[in-house]
């Protein structure tokens, strides 16, 4: 299995969900979904709409499911971001029930298939320049990456991704050698 990075750059980033945006709102919102959540994209692509929504005009406060992988529950609210992409997605399908697909194909109805992420995620972040390897698990690297750079305690991210070691943390979410560097070159005490 091929090692893939996580997306480091906001602009990148942004410049991704527009061009998903612009093809297709359902591909804007599970990309967004997956960078602010940390699931795997097994999770995420098998969810319902009634996962999310409660009505047409109501949120669910909160995600919960049992992980594909570990058999685990996982809990966690939706982002300011997530909801905002996910409504704009959901307007689009506004006869959509309860136990329907979130992220249906476009080709069949049922659940996107991880493959078909993929491809789509590919295409999109070559299109905006990205060269590291990317794959359907950048999203979930994504998200610790920049929780991680946004000074969030590494037990934490290491118990919302699973993992049962902050090491196991570190290299999952590729902080570089540069990076590592950087704390050598501007301590100076």
């Amino acid at each position: 299995m091929n090692t893939v990075e996580p997306l480091r750059d906001k602009k990148q980033i942004e410049a991704i969900r527009k061009i998903l945006a612009a093809q297709n709102l359902r591909d804007a919102a599970w990309f967004t979904l997956g960078i602010n959540s940390g699931l795997r994209i097994s999770d995420f692509l098998h969810l319902s709409v009634g996962d999310v929504r409660e009505s047409p005009t109501r949120w669910r406060d909160r995600i919960r499911i049992t992980e594909q992988k570990t058999g685990k529950t996982k809990d966690f609210p939706l982002s300011a971001s997530a909801k905002k992409a996910l409504a704009a997605y959901l307007v689009t399908r506004p006869d959509a029930q309860p136990t329907d697909p979130l992220f249906p194909s476009r080709k069949h109805g049922r659940p996107l298939q991880r493959g078909q992420a993929w491809q789509i995620l590919r295409d999109a972040t070559r299109a905006v320049g990205v060269t590291d390897p990317i794959g359907t698990h950048t999203l979930r690297k994504t998200f610790g990456y920049h929780a991680y750079q946004a000074g969030v305690d590494l037990a934490i991210i290491q118990q919302i991704l699973n993992h049962s070691s902050p090491g196991t943390t570190l290299a999952y979410i590729g902080i570089r050698r540069e990076e590592r560097d950087a704390v050598y070159l501007g301590l100076n005490l």
